[in-house]
């Protein structure tokens, strides 16, 4: 299948145990998880969801269905406290990752941020993969726990953020 036939759009209410699905599976035998633990990705989608704290929620479907999921929330990073989000979770089922799938959602959702006058979108990710949608890595940006080669930010209006990271508790559990 090629990426032509994905369509992006917001996720609505029917999508929810589908977004939980892939969300579960994109990230089961993930090496950022120890062997044998269970992923807690789709329980960071519903926390977020349950508190009202998705600021945005995209899906990404077919004429087989959901493909692919992307979270945006906010997150306040160091004394600014509006306009910055955390990207995260993005999972593809296994079996589309690869085809741009993933890709294709954190465009959609960069276009959506910044023409809503998002100041940034920030991140815990591979600099390798997120590079091409221009994260990087900042002075003074850091993510509790996390060492900072990780902890990537895509400034869309104003200064570079500095600070820690501010993550809702549905990160935490």
């Amino acid at each position: 299948m090629r990426i032509e036939s994905i369509h992006i759009r917001p996720e609505e209410t029917w999508d929810c145990e589908a977004v939980s699905r892939i969300e579960y599976a994109a990230f089961q035998n993930h090496p950022m998880h120890p062997p044998g633990a269970e992923p807690t990705e789709h329980r960071i989608v519903e926390r977020l969801r349950e508190a009202g704290a998705l600021a945005l929620s995209l899906v990404a479907e077919d004429e087989g269905g959901l493909q692919g999921h992307l979270a945006l929330s906010p997150a306040p990073v160091g004394h600014e406290a509006e306009d910055w989000y955390l990207l995260g979770p993005v999972g593809v089922l296994p079996e589309r990752q690869g085809q741009g799938i993933g890709s294709a959602l954190i465009r959609e959702a960069l276009r959506v941020m910044a023409d809503c006058g998002a100041r940034g979108v920030v991140l815990v990710g591979d600099p390798g993969f997120y590079a091409r949608f221009g994260f990087r890595t900042c002075d003074g940006l850091e993510y509790p726990g996390v060492p900072n080669q990780y902890v990537l930010a895509l400034t869309l209006r104003g200064n570079a953020p500095a600070g820690a990271i501010a993550a809702h508790p549905a990160f935490s559990g």
